[in-house]
């Protein structure tokens, strides 16, 4: 969680634009079973220079990333590197040319150790069959000197911090001559000092000549790192130009075709009964003496830098971690601790911030994932009332606008917003009291986002309590009336979200 980039942090070094053509893509379509991912886009890139590609989700940015690396094929339209064009590409093609991927799982060996990581497809390229450690470790080290950091040669990839991994990846495209390096999300985990590490990686390697295409939803970072800005929408190019041309509010005006503005929580009311009660909860190593209220109606923040106990204490209140002690209430009745299945019969729902993997069962249809919490209230003995069943998640999905062409579609075939929308159907379905959402907005684009913000506070006025845990401080002064600042496991500050903003949130954080 951090503070707003500062401009002494934007990148500075100046790109010809007589120079030549690093990447040159024109007119490039691309179909897949009749439906246009991407529709006569032409994009450039020239060496040294950091580009944006922005777009909300399906807006066609990874069909792009696709067609560049090699992986996919487009069916119109010319690609040229260096002023070569080639008529199909191939990932070894791609790679030839210097065009690397740094996607958001890294793609690292996590049993190999960092210079095996940095060096293995350089010696797989140029040393065949033979592996040779003294060649892998000279090359590593080579690498990480080039671009100003000093990581453990033999530590054990699965061992480092993210922001490490990271460093590896970087590093492991420099090693094979990368020219181009895409970052797809390349700050949601990282912490502000590592945002601003890796900045300023990002101007060292532009000094060298290495050009980066930046992929991000945070938009105050794109359009400080970045010269030029290039925004996809429904696969057409709709918006080029200096980055200096936009801000937050134009660019996500092309993003998503509409204006989207944040609208603050309704005012709390002061007579609004108290809801849940969190008494001197404790877990050794991890979070100690926590104790709030949470009132009927009211979006509670919590705000706290990786590794603050943000995340155990939510799951903590849902019963996924056992505290050792202390005492939760809801509407003044005692929930059992660490047992998740009795505090969602309490009336305590929890949306977790990886619904790919904790949130979704990611195979099965839309409907059935909404359904699969309201399986006993459709029990008619033996049988299920499937009709009913059924009706009643449509419904929901009607409610929260889950955009879909068919409801039994496996989950994985939606958006990122999309998904989260039906985590959420899935919990509102069930009736909850309080719902705990832990990085709501979490891989969604600007415009869901918006949306999932609306349906906050929506629950609120139906006197929901809703408790946030976000590392997006725009997102919890738009949606939270109370901030609640969490460091080293404990509840250090807390602040009504009128009488703050992002700069002193972040201070507050940091200090």
């Amino acid at each position: 969680m951090r503070p707003p980039i500062s401009v002494s942090d934007k990148a500075e070094i100046p790109v010809s634009d007589t120079s030549p053509p690093l990447v040159e893509m024109t007119g490039v379509t691309k179909n897949y079973s009749g439906i246009t991912a991407l529709d006569r886009v032409d994009f450039t890139i020239r060496a040294g220079e950091a580009v944006c590609l922005a777009g909300e989700n399906g807006s066609g940015k990874s069909t792009l990333i696709k067609i560049l690396a090699g992986v996919e094929p487009r069916n119109a339209g010319t690609v040229a590197f260096n002023g070569t064009r080639h008529e199909t590409l191939s990932p070894r093609i791609s790679a030839d040319a210097g065009v690397m991927v740094i996607f958001q799982d890294f793609s690292l060996f996590p049993n190999l150790t960092v210079a095996e990581n940095i060096a293995f497809s350089s010696q797989l390229a140029h040393s065949g069959a033979f592996y040779r450690g003294g060649l892998s470790r000279d090359l590593a080290k080579k690498t990480l000197e080039r671009v100003g950091v000093d990581i453990p040669l033999n530590a054990r990839v699965e061992q480092l911090p993210v922001a490490h991994k990271q460093l590896v990846a970087i590093c492991r495209a420099l090693a094979m001559d990368a020219r181009l390096i895409i970052m797809d999300e390349p700050t949601t985990a990282l912490t502000e000092r590592e945002v601003k590490s890796l900045l300023t990686i990002i101007r060292r390697l532009k000094s060298d000549g290495v050009a980066v295409l930046f992929v991000s939803h945070k938009l105050a970072e794109v359009l400080e790192v970045c010269e030029k800005v290039v925004v996809l929408r429904n696969g057409a190019k709709v918006a080029e130009g200096p980055a200096t041309d936009f801000d937050s509010a134009s660019l996500t005006r092309a993003m998503t075709g509409r204006d989207v503005a944040e609208t603050p929580p309704d005012p709390l009311d002061p007579s609004a009964p108290a809801l849940l009660e969190v008494t001197n909860l404790a877990k050794q190593g991890v979070f100690d003496d926590v104790s709030f209220t949470l009132r009927q109606g009211e979006v509670l923040g919590i705000a706290g830098l990786l590794g603050s106990g943000r995340t155990e204490l939510a799951k903590a209140l849902f019963g996924l971690i056992h505290p050792d002690k202390g005492e939760i209430r809801l509407k003044d009745r005692p929930v059992p601790l660490g047992d998740p299945l009795r505090a969602a019969d309490a009336g305590i729902g929890y949306v977790p911030e990886d619904r790919l993997t904790e949130g979704l069962f990611l195979d099965q249809s839309i409907a059935r994932n909404v359904a699969v919490g309201r399986l006993d209230t459709h029990d008619k003995g033996a049988m299920l009332d499937l009709k009913g069943l059924w009706a009643e998640a449509n419904d929901w999905l009607k409610r929260l606008t889950v955009k879909h062409s068919d409801p039994e579609a496996p989950v994985r075939s939606l958006s990122g917003g999309n998904q989260q929308r039906v985590v959420l159907a899935r919990w509102l379905a069930t009736g909850p009291k309080v719902l705990i959402l832990n990085g709501p907005s979490v891989g969604v684009d600007v415009g869901s986002k918006s949306d999932i913000h609306g349906i906050i506070r929506d629950l609120a006025r139906e006197g929901l309590g809703v408790i946030v845990i976000s590392d997006d401080l725009p997102e919890l002064l738009a949606t939270c009336h109370r901030l609640l600042v969490m460091k080293g496991g404990r509840i250090t500050d807390e602040i009504a979200g009128r009488d703050t903003d992002e700069t002193d949130l972040g201070h507050r954080l940091a200090s």
